[in-house]
Formats: structure tokens, sequence, C-alpha cells
């Protein structure tokens, strides 16, 4: 059982990606296969989460086993070319038959209300129609796929108002071209046209496929959209989990920021991808997601954030909100995907050719992961390129980290005078130097 206090750090950690989310635009598509593994109502749930949390949420569903299964009753072959459905009429009748029994399946999963649970006094509203303009793909290799398509326009300034009275939207894999007619889509190609059109934040593939490993089965946490495509043309990927990946990348050229590759199989793992550190799927984006650089102003909250649990408990002497926008010149920040994970600052004594390194914070989810140590190196070189030859800590609990990355004991008689002057003797802080 969680405590309050196990509780209370977990509100904490999951703070920063609440305050970004606000507010930004989602897009979450998932395959007919999650409906038939019966995952419908918990993703519903975690959306309507999402949904309270401030996130407008289109929703994008496919239907091809539901389609195949209407295709058996009636006795009528499924036929590809490619991997896309040839829609003759017949095809396309159970199309439209699967995604008016989804469309209503969806629904009622958003109109549980059910007690103790995320849906509770939720009263969240979705809004399907025909958004959706399509065209014919036509002829492929020869082949006539007849009246399977691909999303020419979606209706973006009708979604967007729908989206901010607070509603949901739901789109279907079918479009309609201005003379009438309907055709069949996949849901990947409607998802990112969606994405695209209506500047979505993130495009999230819920997804019947397994963890994306690379050729030596490691697992595949995060790409650029140029590591993707090397990826894509290693054929190592199975050919399910190639083709969402193949979209992800359109739809991070398209301009969508970030786009998920989760695995439903995992229980709220949509929930995992978007608010923990590693997640629990692949995250594409157009540029590497994470950067150590020089922190901004725009950057204060986020230090705040990281380093008052440590001032707090005493591990950091308190500075407040004013110091460190007057200082902010002298912190360096690591962030990732928008959320700084780590900060330190570099406070110079030119006279003696030293430095302090001080504020060296990582956030504990993590510590583990080496960014603490790249901080160190990041202020220790921005420390030579300003002509010091010392750098100093002082620390009343870090110690040991320090002396094993090659810091030395030292006096406060070997401080700078000045910084001899600020010495807090009541925290007896250790003095540890460092030559560069």
């Amino acid at each position: 059982m969680q405590t309050p206090i196990e509780f209370v750090d977990w509100l904490r950690s999951v703070a920063p990606y609440i305050h970004a989310f606000r507010g930004k635009t989602f897009v979450v598509a998932f395959p007919g296969e999650l409906v038939i593994a019966g995952a419908l109502p918990v993703l519903a749930q975690d959306l309507s989460l999402l949904h309270a949390l401030g996130i407008k949420i289109v929703i994008v569903h496919g239907t091809r086993p539901q389609v195949e299964e209407q295709l058996a009753l009636r006795h009528v072959e499924a036929r590809y070319h490619n991997g896309l459905r040839i829609t003759d009429s017949a095809a396309l009748e159970c199309a439209k038959e699967a995604a008016g029994e989804l469309r209503l399946d969806i629904e009622a999963a958003f109109s549980q209300g059910l007690p103790n649970t995320p849906m509770a006094h939720s009263a969240i509203r979705i809004i399907s129609g025909n958004f959706v303009t399509a065209r014919p793909i036509g002829v492929i290799d020869g082949v006539d796929l007849e009246l399977t398509g691909t999303s020419r326009k979606i209706a973006h300034e009708t979604i967007h108002p729908i989206l901010n009275t607070g509603a949901l939207v739901l789109l279907s894999p079918l479009g309609f071209s201005p003379t009438g007619e309907i055709f069949n889509l996949t849901m990947e190609d409607v998802a990112v046209a969606a994405a695209i059109a209506l500047r979505a934040d993130k495009l999230i593939f819920i997804t019947e496929t397994a963890m994306m490993q690379d050729a030596g089965n490691v697992d595949i946490r995060e790409l650029s959209s140029h590591q993707a495509e090397a990826v894509l043309l290693s054929g190592c990927l199975p050919l399910d989990a190639a083709f969402y990946l193949k979209h992800a990348i359109t739809a991070c050229s398209g301009g969508v920021a970030r786009a998920h590759i989760v695995p439903f199989a995992t229980d709220g793992s949509a929930l995992l991808e978007l608010f923990t550190h590693d997640g629990v799927g692949t995250m594409i984006s157009y540029q590497n997601l994470e950067s150590l650089r020089e922190a901004t102003i725009e950057d204060v909250g986020g230090i705040l954030k990281l380093i008052e649990p440590l001032e707090a408990d005493g591990t950091l002497v308190y500075r407040g909100r004013e110091l460190i926008e007057r200082e902010i010149d002298y912190f360096s920040v690591i962030e990732h995907d928008g959320v700084i994970f780590g900060c330190a600052a570099l406070y110079p004594f030119p006279g003696e050719k030293m430095a302090e390194m001080a504020c060296l914070t990582v956030t504990p989810d993590v510590q583990a992961q080496g960014d603490g140590e790249r901080l160190l190196k990041h202020i220790e070189n921005r420390a030579r390129l300003s002509g010091f030859d010392r750098l100093f800590v002082l620390t009343t609990r870090t110690a040991h980290w320090f002396i094993k990355r090659g810091f030395r004991h030292a006096t406060v008689d070997d401080l700078p005078k000045d910084r001899q002057h600020m010495y807090n003797w009541q925290r007896k802080s250790q003095v540890l130097i460092k030559k560069l």
C-alpha cells in the first residue's frame, strides 16, 4: 500500500507534466484489436483523466478485425494489397457497420460515470461527424483499391471550437468526398492527418504491437524522426510495428511535436507513457528530446520545483524566486521533453581564477541515469572556457559523490576571500576543490 509520503512524492513528480500538458491537444488512436481485447473501458477512464487535467482529446479508432468479422458473416473474402484492404461495395458496407457499432461502444464507454473511477461525475460529451474529407487511393501496382481512400482534409476549423467547449471529438476511419461518396480509410492515416491539421502537441497510437526493439533486441524508447527512418530502413521491425512507425514519422515531419507508439497490453499504458520519464512505449520527435543548456528566465519555475524539496529538508540553501531570477545566467539546466530534470549553477570568482558549482540537483527518478555527471561535466567545461582553473563545492551530504569524481577535501581558508566571508558556519558544509 502506498504511504502518504510516497503519494506526495508521486504527485510532485507528475506535476511538471500536468502543467506542461494543460490546454494541449492530443490525438489518441487505437485499433479495433483494443476493443476485442476488452481494454476500451480502461482506456476511456484513462482518457477521461487526461480530459480532467485540461487536455483536449481527439479519438481515432480502427475497425480492421470488426470488418473481418462482418465479412466472414457474409461469406465475403477479404482482399489486401501491400497491407491495404481492397474495398469493394460489400467490404464498404461491412466497414460502415463496424464503424457504427464501434462508435456506439466508444460513446457508451465514456458515458459510464461509475463511482470510484476517473469517470465519476465526468459527464463527458463526444462529438462525431463528417469531419474527414477523403479521396480514392486509386490504382497501385496495377491493382485498383476501389473504395479504399486516403484523407484529403480534416475539418480543423470545426473541430477546434468543439474541443474548446470541453467535448471530445471522435473520428472513424471513414471519409467523404465532395460528391457524397464514402471511402474506407486506415486508422493511422486519419490519425496522422488529424494531428497535422489540428497542430496537435502529441499523436498517441495505443497499439496491439509489443514494445519496439532494435536489431539487438534492445527496447527502443526514444527516437528522433531521422533515427526512426534509419530503424525502418534496417528492416528489424515486424510489419505492423513498422506501419505505425512510418505514420509516426509522417506526423512529426508534418509538425506534430511528439508521436508515441504505446502497447495496450500494459494496464494504464497511456498514463505511464505520458507521466513517467521513460514511459512504456516508443516516443518519436522531430528533434532530440533531451538538451543540456544554459538556463533562461523561462526556466525559473522549473528550477524552483526541482530544488524546493531539497531546500525543505536542508540539503540545499534556500534561494527563492527573486534570487534565482537575478542569478539565472549562472544556471544550466537539463530538460527532457520540455520538463526540467536537473540544474546546476556556476558562480565566478575571477580574482582567484576559481568558480563555485552550486545547486547541483537531479530529480530522484532519473538519478541513476547519469544526468548528474553530465551536469557536472558541463559546468566544468563552462568553467574552463571562462578561464577558471579550480572548481569548488560546498556540501553537507554528498561529499563522497564529488570525491569519486576528482574533488579533494579542502578548508574554508582555501576558498576565495569573498566566499570565505559568506561561509555559513552553522551549516558547516564540507569544502571540496577540483583542479580543472
